[in-house]
């Protein structure tokens, strides 16, 4: 299938789901992440913050459980059309942007690109690690300034049962998705 058409087809399943399943499923993602990474003190951790009216992934999950473990959590924020990575805290300050998407205040790019796990959003993902965004291209730009050993993984309520049909050469494939019956690895050589 095309891009276009996944992208339709799994907003519409998403939003087909009910809160609570949405939330379940996302708390069962959350449990397959930690059990298969084991995230630990002082590694970096890049994770999107979830857009509710599209339900995505609850990662509030995520974002609770690594700052009470130490574990650093950075999160993006557009800023002048580009994708940067502020660092959060159990107090940092948030906003609405234009989007209806929270972001923290700062504008404080960390700087850090060495990030162990990029956790990233999306609506599908094929069996080769081919992701279907909402088709702004922020994450590709963003995974080709990333180190290669770093781990780019998706999370999402589906696991793939279809090819992604127009995929071209400036796309960056994952390296891992989680699901809520999952953990699929893509081997793209950065393990």
């Amino acid at each position: 299938m095309l891009k276009a058409e996944l992208r339709k087809k799994y907003m519409q399943l998403r939003k087909a789901l009910s809160t609570d399943r949405a939330f379940l499923l996302s708390e069962k993602i959350f449990e397959n992440f930690v059990d298969y990474f084991k995230p630990v003190p002082g590694q970096k951790v890049h994770i999107f913050i979830p857009i509710e009216r599209f339900k995505e992934i609850d990662t509030q999950i995520f974002i609770s459980y690594f700052l009470s473990r130490n574990v650093k959590v950075f999160v993006p924020k557009i800023v002048d059309t580009k994708l940067i990575s502020v660092e959060i805290f159990n107090d940092t300050k948030f906003e609405t942007n234009n989007w209806g998407i929270s972001e923290p205040v700062s504008n404080e790019d960390s700087g850090f690109l060495d990030f162990n796990y990029v956790i990233t959003p999306l609506l599908y993902c094929d069996k080769k690690g081919n992701r279907v965004g909402y088709g702004k291209g922020f994450y590709d730009a963003f995974f080709e300034i990333i180190p290669p050993e770093t781990k780019k993984i998706g999370v999402n309520y589906f696991n793939p049962d279809e090819n992604i049909d127009d995929v071209w050469e400036n796309d960056v494939p994952l390296d891992y998705l989680v699901t809520p019956t999952d953990v699929l690895s893509f081997f793209n050589g950065s393990e």
